[in-house]
């Protein structure tokens, strides 16, 4: 991916993760996909049996799925994904404020609102902004098949 698919990515992260929650709500009913959200404490021997992972479909209940759902299941994987991706990026910066400036992003601010944000000038928010961005592209080798599963398909 090039500097330009990486900007576009982190800063479509804010839609797209509000599109996952509200099709994990149409796929799984309104329940939670996080282990133990919502489900009473188990004690004695059924507290160590092993928990159903119920985030990922078993190819019998894809294959049940009708059109919309289908549609609707791949699309949560696609942008489940593509979030993922973004949120694993500040893993791979150093400077704290490239870090700032990718959360600030992810939320969908201006230059000039993380400018104010960071008591910095517009200019040097785009000169870190870059920065970060390059730093991004040479380490992140994941977000490259990200762009290679986008052109196989």
């Amino acid at each position: 991916m090039n500097k330009k698919q990486i900007e576009d990515l982190i800063y479509e992260y804010h839609w797209r993760k509000k599109e996952v929650d509200r099709l994990e709500t149409i796929i799984w009913g309104g329940y939670s996909k996080a282990p133990s959200t919502g489900l009473v404490q188990q004690f004695g021997i059924e507290a160590t049996l092993p928990k159903p992972n119920t985030s990922i479909k078993s190819k019998a209940e894809v294959e049940a799925l009708d059109a919309r759902e289908l549609r609707l299941y791949k699309r949560w994987l696609a942008f489940n994904r593509k979030t993922e991706a973004v949120e694993i990026m500040v893993d791979y910066l150093d400077n704290e404020k490239q870090m700032i400036i990718l959360d600030c992003m992810m939320e969908g601010m201006s230059y000039r609102s993380i400018a104010d944000h960071l008591s910095l000038n517009r200019n040097k928010v785009r000169e870190l902004k870059e920065s970060m961005l390059c730093q991004i592209c040479q380490k992140c080798h994941f977000l490259h098949e990200l762009n290679l599963e986008k052109s196989a398909v």
